[in-house]
């Protein structure tokens, strides 16, 4: 069907419209954060410990997650990949050559191989002159111990492994552990993301690639409004190159949606303050204990 030319009336309603989105976005009324939900709270910014504060402690590990939580962090996040004998395990890389004195794919060793490696092998503090958790049992852990040892904080987890998929194995340990409540999942394999929400539609999930470009492109035509996605929360950096993704505009966009906005990795307390400042509801960061002095906690 052929449109044809819009009159005075439509005309008007388009204007009206163009009017609300500048008045409320100008007068800053929706720079509050969204109501308390999973991953949200109105009452000021979430604290994530990414990979537990892997400035302050090795990350991935029991070490750097009991000391984030003990300072008083409301999440931890972390990323879970498999072992040779499907045991889901606390590691960001493809390999363990950086994080351990290993060297070879996590998948290629057994459970009981990958716990034998020195998981603190490798952090320094001071540019390599001194290696404090090298030899102290600093080891790899498994997805399920971290879920018995914090069942009170939030989890954010990234599926960083596709081939083979780990999506099945992973629902049914939230499941069995009681915590498809208390995580936010995501990946940056859309597919993934796709299968964890058709596996487990009771978890909250974390933006697709796509999804959060769509969301950052309409809400700088002022469309954000015309956005839909499943996503419970935007989790993406503030700056991407010499694009600035995060901006006031598109906090709003995410928040009229009931999408929240998490950043990642703010580590400096003047990013911290900006981005409080700006109406976020989280910040994943490599110094929980900065952003929680800042936050008075």
């Amino acid at each position: 069907m052929e449109m044809g030319k819009p009159g005075a009336s439509t005309s008007l309603f388009y204007f009206f419209n163009f009017y609300l989105v500048f008045r409320v976005d100008f007068c800053g009324v929706m720079m509050r954060r969204i109501p308390k939900e999973p991953f949200a709270d109105e009452r000021g910014v979430i604290v994530m410990a990414h990979r537990g504060g892997s400035k302050r402690w090795p990350e991935n590990t029991m070490l750097a997650f009991q000391n984030a939580a003990d300072l008083g962090v409301d999440g931890l996040e972390l990323d879970i990949r498999s072992t040779a004998d499907g045991v889901l395990v606390v590691i960001h890389d493809e390999t363990v050559d950086r994080v351990t004195n290993g060297r070879g794919p996590v998948h290629d060793f057994t459970l009981a191989e990958l716990q034998q490696l020195d998981a603190g092998y490798h952090w320094t503090n001071d540019g390599g002159q001194s290696y404090p958790f090298r030899g102290q049992g600093v080891t790899i852990p498994t997805l399920a111990e971290v879920f018995a040892a914090f069942p009170h904080l939030w989890i954010n987890i990234d599926i960083k492994q596709s081939d083979p998929p780990i999506v099945e194995p992973f629902v049914a340990l939230l499941h069995e552990m009681g915590m498809v409540g208390q995580v936010c999942v995501g990946s940056f394999a859309e597919e993934t993301v796709q299968q964890f929400r058709q596996a487990c539609p009771d978890a909250a999930t974390a933006a697709s690639l796509p999804e959060a470009q769509r969301l950052f492109v309409l809400s700088r035509l002022g469309l954000g409004a015309l956005y839909r996605g499943g996503a419970t929360a935007m989790q993406l950096p503030e700056v991407e190159g010499r694009l600035r993704i995060v901006t006031p505009g598109f906090v709003r966009a995410a928040h009229r949606q009931g999408v929240a906005v998490h950043v990642w990795t703010v580590d400096d307390v003047t990013g911290m303050q900006r981005l409080r400042q700006m109406g976020v509801d989280g910040l994943i960061t490599d110094c929980p204990d900065l952003l929680l002095r800042l936050v008075g906690r």
